[in-house]
């Protein structure tokens, strides 16, 4: 990583944990009195293909809706409450991963970091993307992460939400975020923070959200449009 925009993380980091403490105390105590205990979620995501993490946010599903696995779609709605809503709809539950940014396991921008089993089992691809370290926000995020919510959303069972995930969203994403890596400037991740700032504000609906610009949305428009830089599409 550059040493630019380790500084970069370093910096804004910092100053988010110190202009933010009074909302991230408010948030803790109002999940602990209204969801209760444990306030936080810890699971392993992959910071490179062999090294894994502990990734930190703020719970935002039933206690032991983790053990069935894989991503959040339709099939897992019921575990969700509505405060759990407003903290994803805000992406507030992604605030305490300004710890991990500061541990140096992510990045501000950058790909998600992925669970273990889909870097287990599409080595080609996240061997690409995860030459950049994971971050909380990333061009994939801004330009998918709404559309791959409503994509799961419409799915009821948890065999559905894995294969939509895997056929429809891994090499979307992989795409998006290999653009990033091409692109990669202190200058971008500046922009990209910004707008990650602002989504809140902006949000449109999900199905809606994806694509943005012309060059991906050529890019994006079928699952058939083509490999990537040679990463093949993920078999459903």
């Amino acid at each position: 990583m550059p040493l630019s925009k380790r500084l970069f993380d370093l910096t804004i980091a910092l100053l988010l944990i110190t202009l933010l403490m009074p909302l991230l105390l408010v948030l803790s105590v109002v999940l602990l009195v209204a969801e209760g205990r444990p306030i936080f979620y810890v699971g392993e995501r992959m910071a490179s293909p062999t090294r894994s993490f502990k990734q930190i946010k703020f719970r935002t599903m039933r206690v032991g809706t983790d053990k069935v696995g894989g991503v959040t779609g339709g099939d897992k709605a019921r575990a969700i409450s509505p405060l759990h809503r407003i903290l994803r709809r805000t992406r507030a539950d992604e605030l305490p991963q300004l710890i991990n940014v500061l541990k140096g396991d992510m990045s501000l921008v950058g790909p998600r970091p992925p669970m273990r089993s889909y870097v287990d089992a599409y080595p080609e691809i996240y061997g690409e993307v995860l030459k950049c370290r994971p971050g909380i926000t990333g061009l994939a995020t801004l330009r998918f992460h709404q559309h791959e919510e409503w994509l799961l959303g419409q799915c009821r069972t948890h065999r559905e939400t894995e294969a939509v995930y895997r056929r429809r969203c891994i090499p979307r994403k992989a795409r998006l975020d290999l653009i990033y890596q091409r692109r990669q400037s202190l200058w971008l991740d500046i922009v990209l923070v910004a707008q990650t700032a602002g989504k809140p504000f902006w949000r449109t609906k999900g199905r809606n959200d994806f694509p943005l610009d012309q060059p991906v949305a050529k890019a994006e428009a079928s699952p058939a449009s083509g490999p990537v830089q040679g990463i093949p599409h993920p078999a459903e």
